[in-house]
């Protein structure tokens, strides 16, 4: 697995979370992006018999840890902290939109 490998993963998805099912900052950040309605493509890497190959690339990418990672939009964005931090400065709701990940947003 190369990197276009994870090209072919998250193609034409707008929201991609590499993730392994064991891994509490996974949950965190799937639970955060579906609070917004999106309805990520999970990819459990634990649970795939080249999983380990994937891992590798995401770790060749920069993903330390390796998971969670999530791609919006084809992009890689990050892992835990990032996504989090986005949030935290509300730029993940308009990085969700852009991608077409959600449609509508409307804070109150």
């Amino acid at each position: 697995m190369d990197m276009l490998g994870l090209a072919m993963l998250t193609a034409d998805k707008p929201v991609v979370i590499f993730s392994k099912s064991t891994c509490c900052m996974s949950q965190t950040v799937k639970a955060l992006i579906c609070s917004f309605g999106a309805n990520p493509e999970v990819i459990e890497i634990d649970k795939m018999q080249n999983g380990h190959q994937i891992e590798r690339a995401l770790i060749q990418l920069g993903c330390r840890p390796s998971v969670p990672a999530v791609f919006i939009g084809q992009q890689f964005i990050g892992g835990a902290d990032k996504v989090i931090g986005l949030n935290i400065q509300n730029k993940l709701a308009p990085l969700l939109l852009n991608a077409k990940a959600i449609f509508i947003w409307g804070r109150a």
